[in-house]
């Protein structure tokens, strides 16, 4: 017994230490950058690192929608997601309840750079939709949610301009800007705010193609999983030009679960998952 206390705490500090030199190295990284661009880009760089080698995971998902008099539906959802090395994250996203929605299925192919890969599967149709570039901007299943806010994070599809240094919810974090590369992007930027310790996005406010604040986007009660990935329980979107917003609930992550290419192919679809 004393023995395997010994080794925990040995284990301990050595998790402590590790993240405490992983943090110095990243803070003197951005501050060696000389230009607020750069600077920018460096933070995340850091943020896509900490984030790399979870190889695939599956989730349950509750989504809640709200309307301006605070009237609420829920949805119940599972994903997938797969994590690819030389282009972006692919994952598919299945509705399980209610019916009107039961087996509506999403599939999305992030890419490194260019236009992601969505298609729609809509079974009372029963044919899949691919989702044009243009509409991508559009609302997700009737929620706060737009298509492209479900691809995964990738560093080149985006200029950067760092705004400072702020607390937000008792956290010192950075906060930067991003200009979305894609053309048919609704959002002319977003500004987010990234925590310091962990590198995780804690806030993200979208403004539209009018420049005007359109909808913010707050993470809270992130936990640790095995393997150090870092993954937020609730993620709250506020559409502030239509009193409506969502909340998607995350719950009984998975990591490592022998996923392939063959469980995100179109067939995936229709498949019951």
């Amino acid at each position: 017994m004393k023995l395997n206390t010994s080794i925990k705490a040995i284990l301990a500090t050595f998790t402590l230490t590790t993240a405490v030199t992983m943090a110095s190295f990243s803070a003197i990284a951005v501050s060696s950058a000389s230009t607020p661009a750069e600077k920018g880009r460096v933070i995340f760089t850091e943020v896509k690192k900490r984030d790399s080698g979870w190889g695939d995971s599956k989730a349950d998902m509750q989504m809640i929608l709200s309307n301006k008099h605070g009237q609420k539906s829920v949805r119940e959802i599972k994903i997938k997601s797969l994590e690819q090395q030389n282009d972006g994250d692919k994952s598919l996203t299945v509705f399980d309840k209610p019916r009107d929605v039961k087996g509506t299925a999403f599939l999305s192919y992030s890419h490194t750079t260019g236009a992601d890969d969505q298609w729609l599967y809509m079974p009372a149709l029963k044919r899949v939709k691919r989702i044009s570039s243009r509409n991508k901007s559009g609302p997700f299943m009737g929620s706060e949610f737009a298509f492209e806010d479900f691809s995964s994070f990738e560093l080149n599809k985006y200029r950067y301009n760092f705004l400072g240094e702020e607390q937000l919810a008792g956290k010192d974090c950075y906060k930067v800007e991003q200009f979305p590369m894609d053309e048919n992007s609704g959002y002319t930027r977003r500004v987010v705010w990234v925590d310091k310790e962990e590198y995780l996005e804690q806030q993200v406010e979208f403004y539209d193609r009018k420049n005007s604040l359109l909808k913010t986007l707050t993470y809270t009660g992130y936990k640790q999983h095995p393997g150090d990935f870092w993954r937020a329980e609730s993620m709250n979107m506020i559409n502030h030009q239509n009193g409506k917003s969502t909340e998607l609930k995350w719950l009984n992550y998975t990591f490592n679960t022998g996923l392939t290419d063959n469980d995100f192919n179109r067939n995936a679809l229709k498949r019951k998952n």
